[in-house]
């Protein structure tokens, strides 16, 4: 659980920074404001961890979720590694981590 905790609050981080990045280089208000919840909700999911198991996993399962969605379309339509490869990578480990330390119990 440890494990999931530490990547989820990394992950949580790098999104952030990705909003303000998306607000930097492009003017994109919509980058930084998504990325800020959706950075918010990822770091707070991670110190749910372990006490809140079922309430932090599933937070970080349906954020992850919500950020594949948005990422994985954008990078195999413009196959650019920054920010939708990074995002996406970052976002199926997420996936990956929220059931495998869902399923170790």
């Amino acid at each position: 659980m440890e494990a999931a905790k530490i990547y989820f609050i990394i992950f949580g981080l790098l999104t952030i920074a990705g909003g303000i990045m998306g607000y930097v280089k492009a003017g994109s208000v919509v980058s930084i404001i998504a990325g800020a919840i959706t950075g918010v909700l990822l770091i707070v999911a991670a110190f749910l961890l372990p006490e809140h198991r079922v309430a932090g996993l599933a937070t970080a399962l349906i954020v992850s979720v919500v950020l594949a969605g948005q990422f994985l379309p954008k990078f195999f339509r413009t196959g650019r590694v920054m920010p939708a490869g990074v995002m996406s990578v970052l976002s199926v480990i997420g996936i990956i981590a929220a059931i495998v330390a869902w399923m170790r119990k």
